[in-house]
């Protein structure tokens, strides 16, 4: 192996030592360090400072990125999700999306739920600057949409008040008992009849593909890996009741979409 490539080598790792080193850091290790001050009890403390601190929003919110990060599949996910919303009769309803998350997803579920006749969409993040954020790619909306700081475990809204909420890759960085509180407000702010989308990991079908999950999970998002069992989204929504589920999968199971409807 010549020199030159030798170099590209090592820079290559280098770089992938240094950018798994920096998620690290802005997301598990934070905790583990937040874990041993005093006010690690609060509603935010399992929130990461990479969706809290806009200097890191702003740094790491770049399309390619959050791509990659989910193995680019992040188009399809949201191409499902849209799809679905375009085929629902939303007309003069409100459409709800429970925490911010990174990429276009956003600006194509809202441009989606008012192409469907939405008369409002709420945006509802536990953290301000996530919601800052989010209203700085939706200039084109205002007028259309709410951005409403709450805690998606405990919403302040009426029952029934939405027709259709969106849940973008939330529940795998939720504790454990607050997923299952998630989805009973998902439950209750839906009206009958009304639609959760939601997009999560998933249990990969191979062997490969697993391994490399879990040690992904292990390391930087430990609280996701029970989606792949306790906490199955769809069997959590299916043992609440009330609720009609189908799951889609995505790049051989590493990700799912669950469409519910509230009976």
């Amino acid at each position: 192996m010549n020199t030159w490539m030798m170099n590209g080598v090592f820079a290559l790792f280098f770089f992938l030592v240094a950018t798994g080193l920096f998620f690290f850091v802005v997301t598990r290790g934070a905790l583990l360090v937040r874990g041993l001050s005093s006010g690690s009890g609060s509603e935010k403390s399992h929130v990461y400072p990479i969706y809290s601190n806009m200097r890191l929003i702003k740094l790491v919110d770049f399309q390619p990125i959050i791509s990659a990060i989910l193995l680019f599949q992040y188009h399809g996910l949201v191409s499902k999700i849209v799809s679905g919303l375009e085929r629902s009769d939303l007309k003069n309803k409100k459409v709800l999306i429970t925490s911010c998350a990174f990429g276009n997803v956003i600006p194509r579920v809202v441009q989606a739920a008012l192409n469907a006749g939405a008369e409002r969409v709420l945006i509802v993040d536990i953290i301000h600057n996530e919601l800052a954020h989010a209203r700085s790619k939706l200039g084109n909306f205002s007028g259309k949409v709410d951005f409403i700081e709450d805690n998606a475990t405990s919403m302040k809204q009426e029952d029934g008040v939405v027709d259709a909420n969106v849940i973008f890759f939330l529940l795998h960085e939720l504790p454990h008992h607050l997923k299952v509180q998630a989805l009973n407000e998902a439950g209750r702010l839906l009206a009958p009849g009304g639609k959760l989308f939601l997009a999560e990991f998933h249990r990969p079908e191979p062997r490969v593909l697993r391994a490399l999950s879990w040690t992904y999970f292990k390391v930087f998002e430990p609280l996701g890996l029970t989606l792949w069992n306790t906490h199955d989204p769809l069997i959590c929504l299916e043992n609440i009741g009330g609720w009609t589920c189908e799951r889609t999968t995505f790049f051989f199971g590493n990700f799912q979409i669950i469409t519910a409807t509230k009976r």
